[in-house]
């Protein structure tokens, strides 16, 4: 388990040129989390229920170590702020882009869901 993140971290440093941060770590153990849970449902469908359990153990393990996820309480508020700062008119790709730029550089993506913030920043454009 850990030889593959270590090597993902390994892989990150020596492309980036200079240790990478601590934000792209985070992304780095949630992705690993979200591939044991993947793999776990791959198990379970598999009829491997021994292999599924230690891929839940090892998403575990992985995810004390991460911080919590930004509440969507949060996501909401930050993402009202940014509407009420972005210009909206024009082509809706476009303002969308300009929400999600404002909003991460607010916001650490590791430490949210991009799916949660996508589909309330969508929500939140259709009734403006």
């Amino acid at each position: 388990m850990t030889q593959s993140i270590l090597s993902e971290v390994y892989a990150a440093d020596k492309s980036a040129g200079s240790p990478v941060s601590s934000s792209a770590i985070t992304a780095i153990l949630r992705k690993a989390t979200l591939r044991r849970h993947d793999s776990a449902i791959q198990f379970i469908n598999a009829s491997r229920p021994d292999l599924a359990q230690k891929e839940h153990r090892e998403a575990d393990v992985l995810a004390a170590f991460l911080p919590p996820l930004t509440s969507e309480a949060d996501i909401d508020r930050v993402l009202n702020e940014v509407i009420a700062e972005t210009t909206l008119g024009g082509d809706s790709r476009k303002i969308l882009g300009q929400v999600y730029k404002t909003f991460y550089s607010k916001v650490d993506k590791s430490n949210v869901d991009a799916n949660t913030v996508k589909r309330k920043a969508e929500a939140l454009l259709l009734n403006v």
